[in-house]
C-alpha cells in the first residue's frame, strides 16, 4: 500500500512540474509587459526632445532679435527715441512697433539696453539683453509632478554686445 501512495504522489508531482514547465515556456503576453515598461520612457524622451527644441527655437529667435537691435544701436545716436526704436525692432521686428511680437508674451519692457565705456554721447559698446522672459513649456515636469524644483519654466536671456561705430559726437 505504501508504494501505491508513493506512486500516486510522485505522478501528481510530475504533473504539477510539467504544468509549471509549460507555463514558464508560454510567452503569451510578454510583449504587452515589455510595451508597458518601455512606453512611458519613450513618451518622456519624446516630450523632453520637444521641449528642448521649443526652448532652443525661443532662444535663437530672441538672440537674432537682440542682434538686430544691437546693430541698429551701434550706428544710431545716443537718445531715448533711438532706444525706443531699437526695442521695437527687438520685439516687433520693425522700428514702428506695429504688428505682433516675434514671440508670444514678449514686450518692450523685456529689452534692456546698456552702453559701456567712452563718454556718454560716444560709448565704446552697446549691449542689448532680454530680461524676465520665461519659457512657457508644454510638458512642465514641475507641474506634472508637483515638485517646483523640476519646473522647466526657465528664463530665456540672450545678450548681444557690439562695438559702437559712430566716431564723431552728434551735432
Amino acid at each position: 500500500m505504501y508504494w501505491r501512495l508513493r506512486k500516486i504522489r510522485s505522478s501528481r508531482r510530475l504533473r504539477r512540474a510539467s504544468r509549471l514547465r509549460r507555463a514558464i515556456k508560454d510567452e503569451r503576453g510578454v510583449q504587452l509587459v515589455e510595451l508597458a515598461i518601455v512606453i512611458p520612457i519613450l513618451v518622456m524622451l519624446f516630450a523632453a526632445t520637444a521641449e528642448f527644441g521649443r526652448y532652443f527655437y525661443e532662444y535663437t529667435t530672441l538672440a537674432k532679435a537682440s542682434r538686430a537691435g544691437a546693430r541698429y544701436l551701434a550706428t544710431a545716436a545716443v537718445n531715448s527715441t533711438e532706444d525706443t526704436k531699437a526695442k521695437n525692432i527687438v520685439v516687433f521686428g520693425n522700428s514702428g512697433g506695429t504688428g505682433s511680437p516675434v514671440l508670444p508674451g514678449m514686450t518692450v519692457s523685456n529689452v534692456s539696453i546698456t552702453r559701456q565705456g567712452g563718454v556718454p554721447v560716444l560709448p565704446q559698446t552697446v549691449t542689448v539683453q532680454i530680461t524676465s522672459f520665461k519659457h512657457q513649456p508644454i510638458f512642465d515636469l514641475g507641474a506634472l509632478t508637483k515638485v517646483t524644483s523640476l519646473s522647466t519654466k526657465v528664463d530665456v536671456k540672450p545678450s548681444v554686445t557690439m562695438r559702437y561705430l559712430l566716431t564723431q559726437p552728434p551735432i
